[in-house]
């Protein structure tokens, strides 16, 4: 009897591998197609050449989607953790949801943090050095071969090729090795810190990430206020605005009739003057392009200028609010009680508790400020001045530039979990390796970077709502 017993948990832990294995392929393909049409969406249509370089542009192109899964699966884990646990409180008996377990949550979390160490250290890397490599000149094809590349630019093929990125990524490694077992060792200088270096795997990954994901983290500190001011504007040019004090047919009349002599004017030059016709061209592309914004502003309906326009910005202020006051609030709890710092320590559980004490409300409006926060981060990252080459062109970027973009995207998404999570935007203890950071510990770190983004956000949102004042102040006292 205990035989068949043993047989049977057997045979039930094997199906639920299968089906979790399943459930986590699934997912994965789906973000996976899903990333591969954006990026083949930006990426630049002369790239897809016939020859040696047309593999290399492949291979890199199937890393960069790769990876930008990856990141997609990142951002939406912590969402999905947490609806996960609201419905399996909601419906514990139900038999259609049994897939959604502790297990599966748990296991997804884990590929996560793996995958994400992975594209960051190995993929992402490879993928540059080898989009970037020529091959040693010291490995040779046969002859035919060797006539052949040298009619097509003297490349010395994939194998030459891969070879000196295996090269160029055992270097980079063992640099990064040093620099960090250094920097450790400074830090750190005892016997016992100084041993676990040593261990590659449960030590030195870990570690190394978790100085990772604290970069990641700054970053975000410095993007994510930025793009909570930004957001306004954004919205503000893909929305129409309400029509007040404006007429909006003498407005088109006149760039109408600025369109017509632009054209005159352009029709009129001889085509030696290169210089002055491609200003004007230039000129008459924005003239049309404002007219159609004007044309477009005319053609809204009248619920569509005066409702949807303020709602969101009212929407978009309330959001910025709650996360501002979330910040506040841990802020005294971090001063008060011990159990709100971020140091990973595992709660009750998938399915035990809710995460929140508002229930399913609360869950789903921390749910819509994590995706705000990730979309206002990638806003206010491109927003940058340094970061703002890195803006995708559609049909026109390089495959360098997408593997950039990747990498960014890549850091943001792995770091937004643990930043909600410092932030006190959610209280879901994170599974996997995302809790185990170091830095998660240190109450002065933490406290500190929340104190930073509520100064930060409250500065940013300050500047953007009174522009407008300072310009009209600074032109009055004729200072402008």
């Amino acid at each position: 009897m205990e035989g068949q017993d043993e047989v049977s948990a057997r045979e039930q832990h094997f199906h639920s591998q299968v089906r979790e294995s399943t459930i986590c392929f699934l997912l994965f393909a789906i973000l996976y197609i899903v990333s591969y049409f954006i990026i083949t969406r930006y990426k630049r249509k002369s790239d897809e050449q016939e020859d040696e370089d047309a593999i290399v542009n492949r291979i890199s192109l199937f890393l960069s989607t790769f990876t930008l899964a990856v990141s997609a699966g990142a951002v939406l884990l912590l969402p999905f953790s947490i609806i996960s646990n609201e419905i399996l409180l909601s419906f514990p008996q139900n038999y259609y949801i049994q897939w959604l377990n502790g297990s599966l949550i748990h296991g997804l979390w884990n590929l996560a943090s793996l995958f994400s160490n992975l594209c960051l250290f190995v993929l992402m890397p490879f993928a540059f050095f080898f989009l970037e490599s020529e091959g040693f000149a010291g490995l040779k094809k046969t002859k035919v071969q060797g006539e052949k590349q040298l009619e097509e630019g003297h490349k010395k093929g994939i194998r030459a090729r891969i070879l000196e990125t295996v090269v160029m990524l055992v270097l980079l490694a063992l640099l990064i090795l040093g620099i960090v077992w250094v920097a450790s060792a400074l830090i750190d200088n005892d016997a016992a810190s100084m041993e676990s270096l040593y261990d590659l795997w449960e030590f030195y990954l870990p570690y190394l990430y978790s100085c990772i994901s604290l970069m990641g983290c700054l970053l975000l500190l410095l993007c994510t206020p930025v793009g909570l001011s930004r957001m306004f504007t954004v919205m503000g040019q893909l929305l129409v605005k309400p029509t007040i004090l404006e007429d909006l047919d003498e407005q088109i009349y006149i760039i109408t009739l600025e369109e017509e002599a632009l054209q005159r004017r352009l029709n009129g030059l001889s085509s030696s003057v290169d210089y002055n016709i491609m200003d004007l061209e230039q000129e008459l592309e924005n003239v049309k392009t404002l007219k159609t914004k004007l044309e477009r502003r005319k053609k809204a309906s009248a619920w569509e200028r005066n409702l949807v326009y303020p709602a969101v910005m009212v929407l978009l202020l309330i959001e910025t609010s709650i996360s501002v006051l979330l910040v506040a609030c841990n802020i005294l709890c971090l001063l008060v009680d011990e159990t709100a710092m971020p140091k990973g320590t595992r709660g009750p559980g998938i399915g035990n508790a809710s995460l929140s004490a508002f229930g399913f409300v609360g869950a789903a409006l921390e749910i819509i400020l994590i995706f705000y926060l990730m979309v206002s981060s990638v806003v206010g990252f491109y927003s940058l001045r340094f970061f703002g080459n890195f803006i995708p062109k559609k049909d026109d970027t390089t495959m360098t530039k997408i593997i950039g973009n990747c990498v960014s995207i890549l850091v943001l998404s792995s770091a937004l979990p643990v930043m909600s999570r410092t932030l006190g935007i959610t209280r879901f203890d994170l599974l996997g390796d995302f809790g185990r950071f170091n830095w998660l510990g240190n109450f002065y770190i933490v406290l500190s970077y929340n104190l930073l983004f509520a100064i930060v956000t409250t500065l940013c949102l300050v500047r953007k709502f009174t522009s407008a004042v300072r310009e009209e102040l600074f032109k009055a006292l004729g200072m402008r």
